[in-house]
């Protein structure tokens, strides 16, 4: 029989010098040598604040540390933080990442393909649905989140400029986050409070994305 994982208590200040310290030396040799310090201070903690927020939110997923170069100009072979998601497959739900930086807690979507992106877009331009989601993102940027996503330039194909949602028109993805940096509280269960009270103010959000864009690919 398993040992139950401890409960979270925080997240330690060594989770922010394990980041800040592989900004520098972001290198298979170093990881291997820092290992002990990435389960104990980073990996362990994630899993005991997903486990905590599980019974409201679902099963989360943890993104693994590696980084995907093949594509990439950047060859480090490590991410600088470590994300976690709940939500349908690996692009759309509830999102939280630690890193050199501190805590970041938020939600939305990921575009894993056109499709998706065309979804999201018919649902913004539609008059109930395109409205819905723009009260929600109005609430949200009062709450003091910032909105991300990769956008294009000008109007996407098939959309007027003058469209009177073309800025949210605009977006391929869209996210929300709320960047809390590294409080006092943050080596404290308090941590879990204030990630669970983001997700419940995102939880609109994630809803109308879960009804109108759904996830169509699984990523990580």
């Amino acid at each position: 029989m398993s040992t139950p994982a401890p409960p979270f208590s925080g997240f330690p200040a060594g989770a922010l010098s394990f980041y800040a310290e592989l900004e520098e030396h972001n290198s298979r040799d170093w990881w291997l040598a820092h290992k002990d310090a990435y389960e104990r201070d980073v990996h362990e903690p994630m899993l005991a604040l997903l486990d905590g927020l599980e019974d409201e939110f679902g099963e989360a997923r943890m993104f693994r540390p590696n980084r995907d170069v093949r594509f990439s100009a950047d060859k480090s072979p490590y991410k600088t933080h470590q994300g976690a998601l709940v939500g349908s497959g690996t692009v759309l739900g509830y999102y939280v990442q630690v890193s050199a930086d501190g805590l970041r807690a938020g939600g939305g979507f990921r575009a894993a393909s056109s499709a998706q992106t065309a979804r999201f877009r018919a649902a913004v331009d539609a008059p109930a649905s395109g409205l819905a989601l723009e009260q929600v993102l109005q609430s949200l940027r009062r709450g003091r989140f910032e909105v991300l996503g990769e956008r294009v330039k000008t109007a996407p194909r098939g959309y007027a400029a003058d469209h009177p949602r073309i800025e949210t028109l605009r977006h391929k993805e869209l996210m929300v986050v709320r960047d809390f940096g590294a409080p006092d509280w943050l080596s404290t269960r308090r941590a879990l409070t204030k990630v669970r009270d983001t997700w419940r103010s995102v939880r609109p959000l994630v809803e109308w994305l879960s009804q109108h864009v759904d996830s169509d690919a699984a990523t990580t």
